[in-house]
């Protein structure tokens, strides 16, 4: 256990005594999960306990840390709090990344915004996303600015000759996903009024648009203006994984992307950007490039 978390944790018990127990249980790379006891468990200010731990952490190492998940167990005898933090000792990367590249990312952030008031533009911005899964953002925009329009009216069959001549690995699989999707064209923007946020919405596209996931809805949201919802695809875990934030998961379930989401949702939070301005960052940290 390295030594900044030992006095963190010493420090910590002496000031709460007996009433606030505290233990690591995972310490690893740049992650933390601590347990917590005793009256936290009981008390309405248990976020306040967090939050100490928390700055004698940041006392002692000079480094900003995200507290980003904490998890009640009510078991009889075991209750108990774990919350996960993670430090942040890359900040300084991503904030010679924002310098570099603020004026793209605001730019990229404007064309989103005007994508999502625009009823065609949006559609194509769906179609795109159903082609970049298991494909790259490069090749997606390539095919989008070849089909253009055509993507809202053209037949299954002739959209995938379309796909097929352009290269597109999946042409049939896609082109049937495409087609099945232009039910819902005329109603888009009026349906996505309706959600409060990004996340509700994105649980209704996961829900209705073929082709989509959490990854791919969120790409779709993104593109259109949202900025509540976080794209964790390779490139991100790849990120997370390299910083020492996370470990590399073997698959990538509903739980498991909310998870990885409020990690980077605390670490947008700690830099004072939103979400969609932190993929664009670690996407041009990761790959040199700012790309839809």
């Amino acid at each position: 256990m390295p030594g900044w978390l030992m006095e963190s944790l010493r420090e910590f018990r002496h000031r709460h005594r007996a009433g606030a127990p505290v233990e690591p249980v995972v310490a690893a790379g740049n992650r933390l999960t601590v347990r917590f006891s005793g009256h936290v468990v009981a008390s309405c200010c248990a976020m306040d306990y967090f939050d100490d731990l928390k700055a004698l952490m940041e006392e002692k190492t000079g480094t900003p840390f995200a507290l980003w998940e904490a998890t009640l167990d009510p078991s009889p005898g075991r209750e108990s709090y774990e919350v996960k933090y993670a430090r942040l000792a890359f900040l300084p990367d991503l904030h010679r990344a924002m310098g570099e590249v603020q004026g793209l990312v605001d730019r990229r952030m404007a064309e989103f915004g005007a994508a999502g008031r625009d009823e065609r533009a949006q559609f194509s911005e769906l179609c795109f996303c159903v082609l970049t899964a298991n494909y790259t953002a490069e090749g997606g925009a390539r095919i989008q600015e070849a089909i253009g329009g055509s993507f809202e009216s053209l037949p299954r069959r002739d959209l995938g000759r379309a796909l097929r001549s352009l290269g597109y690995r999946f042409p049939n699989t896609r082109a049937a996903f495409i087609a099945e999707n232009q039910r819902l064209r005329s109603n888009l923007q009026q349906t996505l009024r309706c959600f409060g946020n990004g996340p509700e919405a994105r649980e209704w596209l996961v829900a209705n648009v073929k082709g989509f996931g959490y990854k791919e809805a969120s790409h779709f949201l993104r593109n259109t203006g949202s900025r509540d919802v976080a794209i964790v695809d390779r490139h991100i875990l790849r990120s997370l994984v390299r910083e020492g934030l996370i470990e590399e998961p073997k698959t990538l379930s509903r739980r498991r992307y909310l998870s990885i989401e409020r990690l980077l949702g605390a670490i947008a939070t700690e830099v004072g950007i939103s979400l969609a301005e932190l993929d664009l960052y670690l996407w041009y940290m990761m790959t040199g490039k700012v790309l839809k």
